[in-house]
């Protein structure tokens, strides 16, 4: 199914809580969404995918119509972002608690360190 991205920020913005920081971006012809300023979403013509830590991820992959997110069908699917199936799409709530989740499950994820410089 083709999406809008923009359509998808609507969606997206209206299902988030109220005091959460969201921030978008045009990325690759499409939209990021960050929240605290640390990615938290793709909205793209695949669809609206979260990003998740590994755990929580297995969790929205149990759910019936959700796939790792893949751009292309010959490209690699991501190992940390899980596209919300259409029923998660269509209940406010419901997607509210996937946006809850991830944000919770990213605070809670280990800070990666920077590279030095080579």
């Amino acid at each position: 199914m083709d999406h809008d991205p923009k359509a998808l920020q609507v969606l997206f913005s209206a299902a988030a809580p109220p005091d959460l920081e969201l921030r978008f971006r045009p990325m690759f012809g499409g939209i990021m969404a960050y929240a605290n300023d640390k990615p938290l979403a793709s909205l793209s013509n695949v669809g609206l995918a979260v990003k998740a830590p590994p755990a929580l991820m297995a969790e929205f992959l149990s759910e019936p119509g959700a796939v790792p997110l893949r751009y292309e069908p010959d490209a690699p699917v991501s190992k940390s972002y899980v596209v919300a199936p259409p029923a998660v799409l269509a209940d406010r709530e419901a997607l509210r608690d996937w946006i809850v989740r991830a944000v919770a499950g990213l605070a809670a994820a280990p800070v990666k360190k920077a590279r030095g410089k080579r």
